[in-house]
């Protein structure tokens, strides 16, 4: 199970003392949320922000751009140190030449798709990713609650995963707490972003902890048979 807290969350004014307060905290990656206002109605971090944090840490920063014109932004972030450059599946016909300018880039390759848009669409690019974010608020701002109707979504695509054994890593993001994170991981999830469910809690590392226990937990319940329900009679 990967933990990836979102540095969306974090206090700007101690970013360095965040990053590394993650690491500390046993955290696994570190979700980076790039908006360009325009994608989505926020304003977050550019290629300069990530070349100062890959300076404070050594965690994979798993770098989630929601932005309009991707295709300006992948080289300037690859250089900037991101270990996994996400784009989303909603750009159309321009997804499969940027998936193919990170692979030569030479990061690691995701997909994103938000919730009104049908996990269908991502299905035919998934041979050529490592990583497939399913949505689980529309993206734009922290702390929004879990939307349960994309539950399904990420069932769907570990059938894929399973069917046509591939080992692409299925990532969840958007009101990922405690209460959340079993539902995610029962349906097939097994890398966890959260924002303002981890840096909301009094101490980063016992939140960490905690979450990845409870994911664990119910992967492994959601991997085993289901009991037979007894005949009547």
């Amino acid at each position: 199970m990967i933990i990836a807290p979102s540095l969306l969350a974090a206090d700007y004014t101690r970013l360095a003392h965040e990053v590394r307060r993650v690491a500390k905290a046993g955290a696994d990656w570190l979700h980076v949320d790039i908006m360009d206002g325009h994608f989505v109605p926020n304003l977050t971090f550019g290629p300069g922000i990530v070349a100062a944090v890959r300076k404070v840490t050594r965690l994979p920063l798993d770098v989630h751009l929601m932005c309009s014109r991707p295709e300006i932004l992948l080289e300037p972030f690859a250089r900037a140190g991101a270990s996994v450059i996400t784009v989303h599946v909603e750009l159309g016909d321009r997804v499969e030449p940027l998936l193919w300018k990170l692979r030569a880039l030479g990061t690691k390759v995701g997909l994103a798709v938000n919730p009104p848009t049908p996990i269908t669409h991502a299905r035919r690019f998934l041979p050529q990713i490592d990583l497939l974010l399913v949505m689980t608020v529309n993206p734009g701002f922290g702390g929004q609650s879990f939307i349960h109707e994309t539950v399904p979504k990420i069932q769907q695509a570990a059938a894929w995963r399973r069917a046509e054994q591939l080992d692409f890593r299925l990532e969840v993001d958007g009101g990922i707490t405690f209460e959340t994170v079993g539902e995610c991981a029962r349906a097939g999830a097994d890398t966890f972003v959260s924002g303002t469910g981890l840096f909301g809690q009094r101490s980063l590392r016992a939140a960490v902890t905690k979450l990845r226990r409870l994911a664990a937990r119910s992967a492994e319940a959601g991997a085993r048979p289901a009991a037979p329900i007894p005949l009547a009679g």
